[in-house]
């Protein structure tokens, strides 16, 4: 284990001269070898990093801190079992490489499921916006001027959304990408009565927008309903808590009064 050690030390300060005299640049050889691990990208890496970090950030940036941290994990753990190198500390050594390099992609996936709920209650809110629109434009049309306003988590998703009608796309597809994409309460039915109100006619647009209108309402009554509830079970864990805490006080000092008492 010492002499593993050493070696590694060796190795690290070998790897840190050649760096420092460019001989060897760490960061050249991730973008070289960085096209080889682009079939490891999960499908959709992009867009819950866009949920997490905003639409500015970089993809390809943190995809190669992700390359970066497995390989360096596997060629640590390779110095570390130097001594007694097999198949099956190769195979550990590329499992733990592995775990790294997924490591934040599960942290994504567990921070979008989290926001799933926030979704939930923001979406009805900006249909209720989109409504005001599309009285004034086209479905199209108010779909890309709401951009704009849009909460920043569906803005990814409406420039999809957007890029693929205009694109010549016509049907029900990209509505269904979008709701996929956000897949909380009613999102399915709202996106196929927001595409069946870009199919109607002006002549019955009032009575598809009324019956849009009154989704929209009741929506919005769900989630206000949800969110008194949710402040309501707060406020009862609070007291629940604050009843737990004076009774055990008060319990505690009983004891502790009885003892004294005992011993006197």
């Amino acid at each position: 284990m010492g002499i593993g050690l050493t070696f590694i030390i060796i190795a690290i300060i070998v790897v840190f001269l050649l760096e420092y005299n460019n001989h060897f640049s760490s960061n050249k050889f991730i973008k070289e070898t960085e096209p080889y691990f682009r079939t490891l990208m999960e499908s959709d890496y992009e867009f819950l990093l866009t949920i997490r970090y905003g639409s500015n950030v970089d993809v390809n940036k943190m995809y190669g801190y992700r390359i970066r941290n497995g390989i360096v994990g596997i060629i640590f753990c390779l110095f570390i079992f130097m001594n007694q190198l097999s198949f099956a500390y190769v195979l550990l050594s590329l499992l733990i490489g592995f775990a790294l390099f997924k490591l934040p992609y599960m942290q994504l996936t567990s921070y979008y499921k989290q926001n799933l709920h926030k979704i939930n209650l923001m979406l009805p809110y900006y249909l209720k916006g989109l409504e005001i629109l599309i009285q004034h434009y086209t479905v199209p049309v108010a779909l890309a001027r709401s951009i704009e306003t849009a909460p920043d988590i569906f803005k990814t998703g409406l420039e999809k959304l957007v890029a693929k009608i205009d694109a010549g796309d016509s049907s029900v597809q990209p509505y269904m990408d979008f709701a996929n994409e956000y897949p909380v309460r009613d999102s399915m039915r709202m996106m196929r009565l927001l595409y069946r109100l870009g199919l109607g006619s002006q002549e019955n647009k009032q009575e598809q927008l009324l019956m849009f209108s009154k989704t929209i309402s009741s929506l919005q009554n769900k989630a206000r309903e949800q969110k008194y509830k949710e402040r309501l079970e707060k406020m009862e864990n609070k007291t629940m808590m604050m009843l737990f805490g004076t009774g055990g006080g008060i319990l505690g000092f009983l004891l502790l009064s009885m003892m004294m008492m005992m011993n006197y």
